[in-house]
C-alpha cells in the first residue's frame, strides 16, 4: 500500500510538472501557427506513456539510486574501511580514500556510458557528420571525461579545496582548447557537457557527493556534498576535444607527401600541412 501510495503522489506530481509544456505546445499550435493538432489520439496516448515513465523513474530513484549511491559512499569512506578503527582521524590524508576515487571514476564512466541522452546525440553526430564521428569513440571520450571529473571532484570533497579553483581552471583549459581544436567538434563538446548530467548520471553522482560529505571529517553536506554535477559537465569538453585534437594530429601524421615533377624533370618533395 506504501508503494502504491508514493506511485499515485508522484503521479500527481508529474502531472503538474508536464503540464504547463503541453498546454504551450497547444497554445501555439492553435493560436500562434492556427493549425490542428496532428494525430491527436496518438499525441494523448504518448502523453499518458511520458506520465507513466516519469512516474516509475522518479519513484524508482527514491527508492534505488539514491539510496545505493549514497550507501557505497558511506561505505567507502567509513573509519572501519579505511583506517580500520571506529574513529577517524581529525585531518586524514587524501591519498587513505583511494577506493572512493576509484570508484567515483567507474561509476561515472559506466552511467555516462549508458546515458540515453549520450547514445542519441552519438548517432546523430553520426548521421550529420557522414560517419566521421565515431559514435562508441565519442561516448567513450565523453564518459573518460566524467569519470576523471567526478573522481576529482571527489578529491575536491576530501581534502575540502575549493570548488571555484577546479571550475576556473577547467574552464580556461577549455578556452584554450577551443582555440587548436577541429572546428566541427567544437559545438558538440560543449554539449556532451550537458547530455552527460541527465537521468543515468545525475541521481549516482549527487548522492555520492551527499554521502561521501556526511562521512568525511569537517565536511558539511549542504555546502560540500554539491558540486560534483558541475565536474560532470565540465570535463567532458576536455576529452572531447582532446580526442578530436589527437585524431588530427594522427591524420596529419598518416598524409603522404605530395610529389611535384619540376620543369627539369626533377622530382621534389612538399609535405602537405593540415
Amino acid at each position: 500500500m506504501e508503494l502504491l501510495e508514493r506511485l499515485f503522489v508522484t503521479f500527481l506530481s508529474t502531472i503538474g510538472d508536464v503540464a504547463p509544456i503541453l498546454i504551450l505546445i497547444i497554445v501555439f499550435q492553435l493560436l500562434v501557427l492556427r493549425q490542428p493538432i496532428p494525430n491527436p489520439r496518438r499525441m494523448a496516448t504518448g502523453f499518458v506513456f511520458v506520465l507513466l515513465g516519469l512516474t516509475f523513474f522518479l519513484v524508482g530513484l527514491e527508492l534505488a539510486l539514491f539510496p545505493i549511491g549514497k550507501l557505497m559512499a558511506i561505505q567507502l569512506s567509513s573509519p572501519q574501511f579505511v583506517f580500520g578503527k571506529d574513529i577517524a582521524p581529525t585531518d586524514p590524508q587524501w591519498y587513505a580514500y583511494s577506493w572512493v576515487y576509484f570508484f567515483a571514476a567507474m561509476i561515472g564512466f559506466s552511467t555516462t556510458l549508458a546515458e540515453p541522452a549520450l547514445i542519441a546525440v552519438a548517432n546523430k553526430a553520426q548521421k550529420a557528420s557522414h560517419g566521421a564521428i565515431n559514435p562508441w569513440g565519442l561516448r567513450i571520450a565523453v564518459a573518460l571525461g566524467v569519470a576523471i571529473g567526478i573522481s576529482l571532484g571527489t578529491f575536491r570533497i576530501v581534502t575540502g579545496y575549493p570548488l571555484v579553483y577546479f571550475i576556473v581552471v577547467g574552464y580556461v583549459i577549455v578556452v584554450i582548447q577551443t582555440f587548436f581544436a577541429p572546428k566541427m567538434i567544437i559545438p558538440l563538446a560543449y554539449d556532451s557537457g550537458g547530455v552527460t548530467t541527465s537521468t543515468v548520471t545525475v541521481p549516482l553522482v549527487a548522492a555520492l557527493g551527499l554521502g561521501l560529505a556526511s562521512t568525511i571529517p569537517g565536511r558539511n553536506p549542504a555546502l560540500d556534498g554539491f558540486g560534483l554535477i558541475a565536474f560532470a559537465s565540465l570535463f567532458p569538453m576536455i576529452t572531447v576535444m582532446g580526442y578530436a585534437q589527437i585524431a588530427a594530429w594522427r591524420l596529419g601524421k598518416k598524409k603522404p607527401p605530395i610529389v611535384k615533377k619540376d620543369e627539369d624533370d626533377g622530382i621534389s618533395v612538399a609535405h602537405c600541412h593540415s
